[in-house]
């Protein structure tokens, strides 16, 4: 009876521990992510229907792995183009910047909350450009700078910066990431 008893504290002390270290999560932010945006006048639009047979993002364990968008404009349909030919440098920046709009609305959508987002691991971006462009990084950089600007030092990810001959629908840019999200 006596080991009985002692048993059963030592599971009441097990299960109250396990209860105070899940009522002790930290937040990831000293910041409101949601209000983050309003002070970066970023307005998040509706999240972007797949127009095939895919879905706009996958979670497996921690990671969400977002498919590849293009550079929606507020006032809708996309920003077209060949960077270095019908845009300028700039524009293809600002294309990359309305893309991190359309991937953060299509995080939102998924996760209901951005304060969820760990850390961008990993980012593809894809500018439609001539053979002869070679600034695809300062193109890409309008993307990474936003993700910066929303989440800090947590949206520090890895990159791949690369010209394609043309992509869909003569998008300016196409841009896929992978995120790290708290479950």
């Amino acid at each position: 009876m006596k080991h009985l008893l002692v048993f059963c504290m030592i599971i009441l002390a097990s299960c109250n521990q396990n209860t105070q270290k899940t009522d002790l999560v930290e937040p990831l932010y000293n910041y409101d992510i949601e209000n983050r945006l309003e002070e970066l006048n970023i307005t998040l639009i509706p999240s972007p229907p797949p127009v095939a047979n895919y879905v706009n993002a996958v979670k497996t364990g921690n990671l969400m792995f977002l498919a590849g968008k293009g550079p929606t404009k507020a006032e809708g349909g996309y920003i077209t183009g060949k960077v270095g030919i019908d845009l300028t440098v700039e524009e293809g920046y600002e294309a990359a910047r309305r893309t991190a709009i359309a991937q953060l609305s299509v995080l939102k959508h998924e996760l209901g909350d951005l304060n969820k987002v760990v850390r961008i691991v990993k980012v593809l971006g894809m500018v439609n450009a001539d053979s002869s462009f070679t600034q695809h990084p300062e193109v890409i950089n309008g993307f990474s700078d936003l993700m910066v600007e929303v989440f800090g030092d947590r949206a520090k990810h890895a990159r791949a910066a690369v010209g394609m001959g043309s992509l869909p629908r003569n998008i300016a840019c196409e841009i896929e990431m992978i995120v790290e999200i708290q479950e």
